[in-house]
């Protein structure tokens, strides 16, 4: 069994930033990338960042210059470092992986979610 675990949503001022961690944990064989989605109200959820294994990173276009994903050294943790924050960033953010467990296939994994929430 795998589990996401995340931390770090919260309320914050328009141009704060805040940070979010995730993660992984269980009978993981490999990582193959571990991303950021986030799902605002009324709204399709939507990638915000990716990186691979091999540290290759994409950003959502909204949030390039702002944003910053990151791995652990034990590159099962994912960070978001956010900045600048806009009220258009508020939404439920989710943890994603792609992973391979011990003799089974590829899977994808999802996180409970944390809200960020951006308002004055």
């Amino acid at each position: 069994q795998v589990q996401l675990v995340e931390s770090g949503g919260g309320l914050v001022q328009p141009g704060g930033s805040l940070r979010l961690s995730c993660a992984a944990s269980g009978s993981i064989f490999s990582i193959e990338t571990m991303g950021w989605y986030r799902q605002a109200p009324g709204k399709t959820r939507e990638l915000v960042a990716i990186i691979t294994r091999g540290g290759t990173t994409n950003y959502a276009d909204s949030v390039k210059g702002r944003f910053i994903i990151s791995s652990g050294d034990a590159k099962n943790t994912v960070y978001l470092q956010m900045n600048s924050l806009q009220p258009e960033d508020t939404a439920n953010y989710y943890c994603n992986t792609v992973l391979t467990i011990y003799n089974g296939p590829l899977e994808i994994h999802w996180g409970q979610g944390t809200l960020v929430t951006v308002s004055s």
